[in-house]
Protein backbone atom coordinates (compact mmCIF):
# COMPACT_ATOMS: atom_id res chain seq x y z
CA UNK A 1 0.00 0.00 0.00
CA UNK A 2 1.90 3.12 -0.87
CA UNK A 3 0.14 6.97 -0.11
CA UNK A 4 2.13 9.52 -2.65
CA UNK A 5 5.76 8.24 -2.32
CA UNK A 6 5.14 6.60 0.49
CA UNK A 7 5.25 2.85 0.94
CA UNK A 8 2.74 1.54 3.97
CA UNK A 9 2.86 -2.02 3.64
CA UNK A 10 5.79 -3.83 1.81
CA UNK A 11 6.31 -7.10 2.78
CA UNK A 12 2.58 -8.48 4.12
CA UNK A 13 2.42 -12.05 3.18
CA UNK A 14 0.46 -14.60 4.99
CA UNK A 15 -2.02 -17.23 4.98
CA UNK A 16 -4.82 -18.09 7.23
CA UNK A 17 -6.09 -21.53 7.92
CA UNK A 18 -9.70 -22.49 8.85
CA UNK A 19 -10.47 -22.34 12.52
CA UNK A 20 -7.14 -20.60 13.58
CA UNK A 21 -7.23 -17.81 15.88
CA UNK A 22 -4.39 -15.27 13.84
CA UNK A 23 -3.28 -12.24 15.99
CA UNK A 24 -1.69 -9.64 14.45
CA UNK A 25 0.54 -7.34 16.90
CA UNK A 26 2.73 -4.71 16.13
CA UNK A 27 3.53 -0.61 17.24
CA UNK A 28 1.34 2.00 16.18
CA UNK A 29 1.75 3.46 12.95
CA UNK A 30 2.94 -0.04 11.54
CA UNK A 31 0.07 -0.56 8.84
CA UNK A 32 -1.94 -2.71 11.19
CA UNK A 33 -5.33 -1.18 10.31
CA UNK A 34 -4.19 -0.50 6.39
CA UNK A 35 -4.23 -4.49 7.01
CA UNK A 36 -7.38 -4.95 8.26
CA UNK A 37 -9.24 -2.50 5.79
CA UNK A 38 -7.69 -4.24 2.84
CA UNK A 39 -8.98 -7.52 3.51
CA UNK A 40 -12.17 -6.48 4.81
CA UNK A 41 -12.64 -4.57 1.21
CA UNK A 42 -12.59 -1.20 3.01
CA UNK A 43 -9.39 -0.28 1.14
CA UNK A 44 -8.23 -0.69 -2.14
CA UNK A 45 -4.55 -2.11 -2.30
CA UNK A 46 -1.92 -0.45 -4.42
CA UNK A 47 -0.42 -3.67 -5.54
CA UNK A 48 -0.30 -7.15 -4.91
CA UNK A 49 -2.65 -10.26 -4.54
CA UNK A 50 -5.28 -10.68 -1.88
CA UNK A 51 -7.73 -13.77 -2.12
CA UNK A 52 -9.98 -13.51 1.32
CA UNK A 53 -12.63 -16.71 1.16
CA UNK A 54 -11.54 -17.25 -2.48
CA UNK A 55 -12.67 -13.92 -3.67
CA UNK A 56 -10.67 -10.27 -3.83
CA UNK A 57 -12.25 -8.33 -1.41
CA UNK A 58 -12.40 -5.32 -3.31
CA UNK A 59 -14.92 -6.97 -5.48
CA UNK A 60 -16.89 -8.73 -2.95
CA UNK A 61 -20.47 -8.78 -2.90
CA UNK A 62 -23.22 -9.43 -0.51
CA UNK A 63 -22.96 -12.89 -0.51
CA UNK A 64 -19.38 -13.02 -0.10
CA UNK A 65 -20.04 -9.79 2.42
CA UNK A 66 -22.43 -12.21 4.33
CA UNK A 67 -19.37 -14.75 5.45
CA UNK A 68 -17.36 -11.92 6.91
CA UNK A 69 -17.55 -10.80 10.23
CA UNK A 70 -15.95 -7.48 11.33
CA UNK A 71 -15.98 -5.91 15.12
CA UNK A 72 -14.84 -2.42 14.73
CA UNK A 73 -12.81 -0.23 17.75
CA UNK A 74 -15.66 1.69 17.83
CA UNK A 75 -19.27 1.47 15.92
CA UNK A 76 -21.82 4.68 17.17
CA UNK A 77 -24.65 3.96 14.49
CA UNK A 78 -28.51 3.06 15.44
CA UNK A 79 -28.38 3.70 19.07
CA UNK A 80 -32.09 4.31 18.79
CA UNK A 81 -32.67 0.76 18.56
CA UNK A 82 -33.14 -1.45 21.12
CA UNK A 83 -30.71 -4.39 21.32
CA UNK A 84 -33.04 -7.59 20.75
CA UNK A 85 -34.77 -5.31 18.00
CA UNK A 86 -31.23 -4.69 16.05
CA UNK A 87 -30.00 -8.07 15.90
CA UNK A 88 -33.27 -9.72 14.84
CA UNK A 89 -33.27 -7.21 12.41
CA UNK A 90 -29.59 -8.37 11.02
CA UNK A 91 -30.65 -11.49 11.30
CA UNK A 92 -33.07 -11.20 8.49
CA UNK A 93 -30.50 -9.98 6.39
CA UNK A 94 -28.12 -12.74 7.25
CA UNK A 95 -30.85 -15.56 6.42
CA UNK A 96 -31.63 -13.96 3.15
CA UNK A 97 -28.05 -14.40 1.55
CA UNK A 98 -28.21 -18.21 1.65
CA UNK A 99 -24.88 -19.33 3.10
CA UNK A 100 -23.55 -22.49 4.23
CA UNK A 101 -24.54 -21.04 8.12
CA UNK A 102 -26.96 -20.25 9.78
CA UNK A 103 -27.11 -17.03 11.75
CA UNK A 104 -27.32 -17.25 15.28
CA UNK A 105 -30.67 -17.20 17.46
CA UNK A 106 -31.13 -13.99 18.62
CA UNK A 107 -31.89 -15.10 22.64
CA UNK A 108 -28.45 -17.42 22.28
CA UNK A 109 -26.52 -14.83 21.20
CA UNK A 110 -27.83 -12.68 24.11
CA UNK A 111 -26.52 -15.78 26.51
CA UNK A 112 -23.44 -15.96 24.72
CA UNK A 113 -22.02 -11.79 24.97
CA UNK A 114 -24.01 -11.61 28.62
CA UNK A 115 -26.74 -9.07 27.48
CA UNK A 116 -29.61 -11.11 28.10
CA UNK A 117 -30.62 -8.47 31.07
CA UNK A 118 -30.30 -5.48 28.32
CA UNK A 119 -32.44 -7.09 25.24
CA UNK A 120 -35.10 -4.18 25.73
CA UNK A 121 -32.89 -1.38 26.18
CA UNK A 122 -32.19 1.13 23.82
CA UNK A 123 -28.48 0.76 22.10
CA UNK A 124 -27.34 4.63 23.20
CA UNK A 125 -28.34 3.18 27.40
CA UNK A 126 -25.64 0.65 26.83
CA UNK A 127 -22.54 1.47 29.41
CA UNK A 128 -19.06 1.19 27.17
CA UNK A 129 -18.37 -2.37 27.98
CA UNK A 130 -22.36 -3.40 27.35
CA UNK A 131 -21.65 -1.61 23.76
CA UNK A 132 -18.56 -3.49 23.48
CA UNK A 133 -20.82 -6.95 23.93
CA UNK A 134 -23.05 -5.81 21.80
CA UNK A 135 -20.39 -4.79 19.01
CA UNK A 136 -19.62 -8.21 18.84
CA UNK A 137 -22.76 -9.33 18.52
CA UNK A 138 -22.90 -7.75 15.83
CA UNK A 139 -19.51 -9.22 14.12
CA UNK A 140 -20.77 -12.80 14.92
CA UNK A 141 -24.98 -12.87 14.40
CA UNK A 142 -23.97 -14.23 10.77
CA UNK A 143 -21.90 -17.23 11.72
CA UNK A 144 -19.20 -15.83 9.84
CA UNK A 145 -16.77 -17.86 8.04
CA UNK A 146 -14.19 -15.22 8.60
CA UNK A 147 -14.27 -12.72 11.80
CA UNK A 148 -12.25 -9.85 12.10
CA UNK A 149 -11.87 -8.17 15.60
CA UNK A 150 -10.05 -5.21 16.03
CA UNK A 151 -9.03 -4.59 19.75
CA UNK A 152 -12.07 -6.51 21.08
CA UNK A 153 -12.02 -6.26 24.41
CA UNK A 154 -11.60 -2.50 24.87
CA UNK A 155 -13.53 -1.43 27.75
CA UNK A 156 -14.00 -5.30 28.93
CA UNK A 157 -13.73 -5.44 32.96
CA UNK A 158 -11.66 -9.11 33.67
CA UNK A 159 -14.28 -11.35 34.01
CA UNK A 160 -16.23 -10.15 31.19
CA UNK A 161 -12.89 -10.53 29.08
CA UNK A 162 -12.03 -14.06 30.64
CA UNK A 163 -15.52 -14.94 28.98
CA UNK A 164 -15.47 -12.93 25.76
CA UNK A 165 -11.58 -15.73 25.25
CA UNK A 166 -13.71 -18.44 25.99
CA UNK A 167 -16.76 -17.21 23.25
CA UNK A 168 -13.61 -16.79 20.89
CA UNK A 169 -12.12 -20.67 21.53
CA UNK A 170 -15.86 -21.59 21.15
CA UNK A 171 -16.08 -19.65 17.37
CA UNK A 172 -12.83 -21.07 16.19
CA UNK A 173 -14.18 -25.03 17.21
CA UNK A 174 -16.93 -23.78 14.71
CA UNK A 175 -14.23 -23.66 12.16
CA UNK A 176 -14.73 -20.05 11.54
CA UNK A 177 -11.17 -17.98 10.97
CA UNK A 178 -10.44 -15.19 13.26
CA UNK A 179 -7.64 -12.45 13.10
CA UNK A 180 -7.34 -10.35 16.15
CA UNK A 181 -5.37 -7.18 16.27
CA UNK A 182 -4.64 -6.19 20.28
CA UNK A 183 -2.33 -4.25 22.40
CA UNK A 184 -2.89 -6.88 25.19
CA UNK A 185 0.18 -9.23 24.77
CA UNK A 186 -1.19 -11.28 27.94
CA UNK A 187 -4.68 -11.13 25.77
CA UNK A 188 -2.50 -12.56 22.29
CA UNK A 189 -0.91 -15.16 24.13
CA UNK A 190 -3.93 -16.76 25.12
CA UNK A 191 -6.00 -16.90 21.99
CA UNK A 192 -3.51 -17.21 19.40
CA UNK A 193 -3.09 -20.35 17.57
CA UNK A 194 -0.03 -17.96 15.44
CA UNK A 195 1.31 -14.64 15.99
CA UNK A 196 2.49 -12.00 12.91
CA UNK A 197 4.40 -9.38 14.12
CA UNK A 198 4.36 -6.06 11.66
CA UNK A 199 6.75 -3.53 11.81
CA UNK A 200 7.55 -1.13 9.32
CA UNK A 201 5.02 -2.22 6.97
CA UNK A 202 6.03 -5.72 6.60
CA UNK A 203 5.73 -9.09 8.34
CA UNK A 204 9.18 -9.57 10.56
CA UNK A 205 8.06 -12.49 12.53
CA UNK A 206 5.15 -15.77 11.87
CA UNK A 207 4.29 -18.33 14.40
CA UNK A 208 3.23 -19.20 17.34
CA UNK A 209 3.97 -17.82 20.68
CA UNK A 210 6.17 -20.36 21.80
CA UNK A 211 8.00 -20.75 19.22
CA UNK A 212 8.62 -16.85 18.56
CA UNK A 213 9.93 -16.73 22.05
CA UNK A 214 12.42 -19.72 21.07
CA UNK A 215 14.23 -17.87 18.80
CA UNK A 216 14.86 -14.69 20.85
CA UNK A 217 16.07 -17.38 23.88
CA UNK A 218 16.45 -21.23 24.11
CA UNK A 219 17.12 -20.33 27.59
CA UNK A 220 14.60 -21.46 30.34
CA UNK A 221 14.80 -20.07 33.88
CA UNK A 222 14.50 -22.82 36.60
CA UNK A 223 13.77 -21.19 40.20
CA UNK A 224 13.64 -23.13 43.19
CA UNK A 225 13.82 -23.35 47.21
CA UNK A 226 15.66 -25.92 49.00
CA UNK A 227 15.68 -25.59 53.38
CA UNK A 228 14.53 -22.01 52.80
CA UNK A 229 17.42 -21.58 50.29
CA UNK A 230 16.16 -19.93 47.53
CA UNK A 231 18.26 -21.03 43.67
CA UNK A 232 17.96 -19.82 40.37
CA UNK A 233 19.54 -21.43 37.11
CA UNK A 234 18.93 -20.88 33.42
CA UNK A 235 18.80 -24.01 30.74
CA UNK A 236 17.99 -24.87 27.74
CA UNK A 237 16.41 -28.38 28.71
CA UNK A 238 14.13 -27.15 31.86
CA UNK A 239 12.56 -30.95 31.68
CA UNK A 240 15.71 -32.51 32.45
CA UNK A 241 16.97 -30.20 34.84
CA UNK A 242 14.20 -30.00 37.16
CA UNK A 243 13.98 -34.29 36.34
CA UNK A 244 17.27 -34.25 38.16
CA UNK A 245 16.49 -31.82 40.48
CA UNK A 246 13.71 -34.00 42.28
CA UNK A 247 16.46 -37.16 42.28
CA UNK A 248 18.72 -34.99 44.01
CA UNK A 249 16.91 -33.23 46.54
CA UNK A 250 13.59 -35.47 46.18
CA UNK A 251 10.34 -33.60 48.07
CA UNK A 252 12.51 -31.03 50.09
CA UNK A 253 12.21 -29.02 46.64
CA UNK A 254 9.33 -25.88 47.55
CA UNK A 255 8.65 -22.69 44.97
CA UNK A 256 9.40 -24.57 41.92
CA UNK A 257 9.32 -22.09 39.38
CA UNK A 258 10.27 -22.60 35.11
CA UNK A 259 9.87 -19.25 33.33
CA UNK A 260 10.73 -18.42 29.84
CA UNK A 261 10.88 -15.54 28.24
CA UNK A 262 7.34 -13.84 28.02
CA UNK A 263 5.55 -12.59 24.55
CA UNK A 264 6.21 -9.04 25.58
CA UNK A 265 9.57 -9.56 25.98
CA UNK A 266 9.79 -11.45 22.55
CA UNK A 267 7.49 -8.96 20.62
CA UNK A 268 9.49 -5.74 22.05
CA UNK A 269 13.59 -7.47 21.11
CA UNK A 270 11.76 -8.08 17.66
CA UNK A 271 10.76 -4.44 17.29
CA UNK A 272 13.76 -3.33 18.39
CA UNK A 273 15.96 -5.10 16.64
CA UNK A 274 13.88 -4.30 13.56
CA UNK A 275 14.35 -0.74 13.83
CA UNK A 276 17.85 -1.17 15.03
CA UNK A 277 18.50 -2.52 11.97
CA UNK A 278 16.77 0.04 9.56
CA UNK A 279 18.69 2.99 11.58
CA UNK A 280 21.76 0.83 10.83
CA UNK A 281 20.78 0.66 7.06
CA UNK A 282 19.70 4.42 6.81
CA UNK A 283 23.08 5.43 8.12
CA UNK A 284 24.78 3.29 6.10
CA UNK A 285 23.50 4.86 2.91
CA UNK A 286 23.57 8.00 4.16
CA UNK A 287 27.45 7.39 4.30
CA UNK A 288 27.26 5.89 0.70
CA UNK A 289 25.65 9.05 -0.81
CA UNK A 290 27.75 11.27 1.56
CA UNK A 291 30.97 9.82 -0.20
CA UNK A 292 30.34 9.70 -3.73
Amino acid sequence: MRYGDTDVLTGVSFTARPGEVLVLLGPNGAGKTTTIEILEGFRRRSAGDVLVLGADPARGGESWRARVGIVLQSWRDHSKWRVRELLEHLSRYYRAFATDRRPWNVDDLLVAVGLTAQAGSRISSLSGGQRRRFDVAVGIIGHPDLLFLDEPTAGFDPEARREFHDLVHEIADDDTTILLTTHDLDEAEKLADRILILCGGTIIADGSADALTRRISTQAEVRWSVDGTRYVHSTEDATAFVRGLFHRHDDTITDLEVRRASLEDTYMTMVRQFEAGRRDAAVREFSEVASS
